[in-house]
């Protein structure tokens, strides 16, 4: 394994020189005092410290890996300032609550590779602090909980983190913890990444007076392109401020510019919007366990010589053909005829011979022996739901898509289904869904993934903010009257077009709102969805 891959598999990826340097100039302050760097690495803080700090600073380092701790102790040597490297597991270290700052970048080791001892140690520290994590949970949670308690009161701590802390849901015992034990929390984000040859984005975390009164909810945010940004920036740079309305909310808002974050939080607060969970129940598709052998197209289904009691409606695997507001019967024929995979092999329990032939040709393939069907029974019957009245895509590169499901196709897992609790005749809920509000509240709730991905979890597509059943009853005849203008827009990938003409009939027209307003909603929307497509075209 190379050195890269050896630093990628511990969850080690040095700090580029100019983030250090920043965050170590916010953390010292004062005359002197105490630095830790936990996992220091090649103590890249540490050094900025020697830099900035001068001789009044005593520096404390902490390393797991014997190679990297002697690299930063001789580094540390050659600048004749007062520092130790320990080397040990940063874990099993009781805080000892003396230090001024401790400033670093912890290691970023994902749920599925932190295993074992290792988490069991870090879940334990985190719960010392009052704090339980989910096993959900990558390394650099547990670790941030667990630094800050080697803080004195009034102390900094300034981390590198990954940009999941805003987001990802096993992260919010870490947001609720920071904004209890700190009288000011600041984030700096960038957009675009920031690590080569890393997908991940981070965001700085600046929180500063540990266990001080005056603990406010707040937090401030400041964004900048790139490492490179940081030292341009002056002395004191202006931050935005955001209310975290609860500890436990996702702190996505907070990149939303000040004047178009008020009118989304007014609206989202009034009678006027309320969420998917009110319209109607999000459902997972099918898990097949085996796609290709689920799933099949019409020349497969009919090689097979398998027939209507065999087989049922299906909306192709992926989303990519859900664009539109309608998925109807005759796009599904068209789809279908195009060699899309519009059937679902289902048979009833008393199968036909040729269904009970393919069966029996899944199994000398090993089909059956998938975990999904395995733990089934019997293994080739999936387990089913009405279709859904309304298709939501899963994973957008753009926006995600509300669509009605007029062709009473079944869905795989790679989208969800809606089941209404009360009908929308006009069939309008997923026109009036491509407004700029529902689209800024997507990228508010959803999480972004560093490959420019907007992902909506079940739990997450509930939140969705979408026009109350007032509000488009209301905008009926604005929306019904641009339906041919938005399906003319989205048929040719205009979807800027097409949200410009939802959000003057629902949000001008209906709503009154002016539209300076409505541009600045817009431009919000727009401002969140280059930044996370942005990091996908970063190329290192």
């Amino acid at each position: 394994m190379t050195t890269l891959g050896k630093r990628k598999a511990r969850g080690a990826f040095f700090t580029p020189a100019p983030i250090a340097r920043y965050v170590t100039r916010w953390a010292l302050r004062g005359s002197g005092g105490r630095v830790l760097e936990p996992s220091s690495g090649e103590a890249a803080f540490l050094l900025a410290a020697a830099e900035f700090g001068g001789p009044e600073w005593f520096l404390d380092g902490v390393e797991l890996h014997p190679e990297s701790a002697q690299s930063a102790r001789s580094a540390l040597e050659a600048t004749g300032i007062r520092a130790t490297v320990t080397t040990a597991d940063f874990f099993t270290l009781d805080p000892t609550g003396d230090y001024d700052a401790v400033i670093g970048n912890p290691p970023y080791v994902r749920y599925h590779d932190f295993t074992g001892s290792d988490r069991a140690r870090a879940q334990a520290a985190a719960r010392r602090a009052g704090v339980s994590l989910s096993g959900l949970a990558s390394s650099w949670a547990a670790f941030t909980v667990h630094a800050s308690r080697f803080l004195r009161p009034g102390g900094r701590l300034g981390l590198v983190l990954p940009a999941e802390l805003l987001s990802v849901n096993y992260a919010a015992p870490v947001r609720r913890y920071l904004l209890e034990n700190f009288a000011r929390v600041r984030l700096v984000a960038f957009t675009e990444r920031v690590f080569p040859g890393v997908v991940a984005e981070i965001v700085l975390v600046l929180a500063d007076g540990f266990h001080s009164p005056g603990i406010s909810g707040r937090l401030e945010t400041l964004q900048v392109r790139n490492a490179a940004a940081l030292e341009e920036l002056p002395a004191e740079p202006v931050f935005e401020s955001f209310t975290v309305p609860s500890p436990d909310l996702k702190w996505t808002p907070a990149l939303i510019p000040a004047e178009p974050l008020r009118a989304f939080d007014q609206l989202l607060r009034g009678p006027e919007f309320s969420v998917l969970d009110d319209w109607g129940r999000v459902s997972l598709g099918i898990v097949t366990g085996n796609n290709s052998f689920f799933a099949l197209t019409l020349d497969e289904a009919a090689a097979r010589g398998l027939g209507p009691a065999d087989l049922l409606p299906l909306s192709p695997p992926g989303s990519s053909h859900l664009r539109g507001l309608d998925f109807s019967a005759d796009a599904l024929r068209e789809l279908g005829e195009n060699g899309s995979a519009v059937k679902l092999f289902r048979p009833a329990d008393r199968r036909s011979p040729a269904a009970a032939a393919y069966v029996r040709a899944g199994e000398s393939m090993g089909v059956d022996e998938a975990y999904k069907c395995r733990i089934r029974t019997p293994w080739w019957q999936v387990r089913l739901a009405p279709p859904p009245d309304l298709l939501l895509t899963y994973m957008n590169a753009d926006a995600p898509r509300l669509v009605t499901n007029s062709a009473r196709a079944h869905h795989l897992n790679s989208v969800h289904g809606v089941h209404l609790h009360r009908p929308d005749p006009s069939g309008l809920l997923p026109l009036a869904a491509l407004g700029s509000v529902t689209l800024l509240g997507a990228e508010t709730v959803g999480r972004s993934y560093g490959g420019g991905l907007l992902k909506l979890e079940p739990s997450e597509a509930k939140q969705l903010p979408l026009p109350s059943p007032h509000l488009l009853q209301a905008a009926a005849p604005a929306l019904l009257e641009i339906r041919p203008a938005v399906a003319t827009a989205l048929s040719r990938f205009r979807l800027a077009d097409a949200v410009s003409l939802v959000d003057e009939a629902l949000l001008t027209r209906t709503l009154g709102l002016a539209p300076e307003t409505v541009t600045h909603l817009r431009a919000a929307h727009a401002h969140l969805q280059k930044r996370r497509q942005d990091r996908a075209r970063t190329r290192f």
